[in-house]
């Protein structure tokens, strides 16, 4: 007997040499800052962002970045690291889906996590905004 495959849009590894729908996904709510953003790696596995300002002492100040492994996607926020406060209104489905303080852990897309998480986004690039580091 076979066993059943993942719709295309919740399957978390390449098929074809193209990145994931859910990788894009993710990759996308980043992206949606790109004027604020200096992106350090942007592959189909991988992508990677500094602020676009250094920081006080002149060196890049991460923001975000997606990565693709074997089993998952991990989404990295840092503002949730710098202002965990942010972290307080989470719903117990995205809650559960962190790894350490500023990592969210991803296998399929679940389009009801993916609009609370932009919406994190949306408050972590205000909060940066406002204390001078975007």
């Amino acid at each position: 007997m076979k066993t059943p495959r993942k719709p295309a849009s919740q399957t978390h590894h390449l098929e074809s040499g193209t990145p994931s729908a859910l990788f894009v996904a993710l990759r996308d709510l980043l992206l949606a800052h790109k004027e604020a953003l200096a992106v350090v790696h942007d592959t189909d596995t991988h992508f990677y962002a500094n602020c676009k300002d250094d920081d006080s002492k002149g060196k890049a100040q991460f923001f975000g970045a997606v990565k693709v492994s074997a089993r998952k996607h991990a989404f990295h926020f840092m503002p949730v690291y710098d202002f965990p406060e942010l972290l307080q209104s989470l719903s117990p489905g995205l809650k559960k889906r962190m790894q350490g303080k500023s990592c969210f852990n991803f296998d399929v897309i679940d389009p009801t996590l993916l609009q609370e998480l932009q919406q994190l986004i949306e408050q972590g690039v205000s909060r940066y905004k406002a204390a001078g580091k975007l």
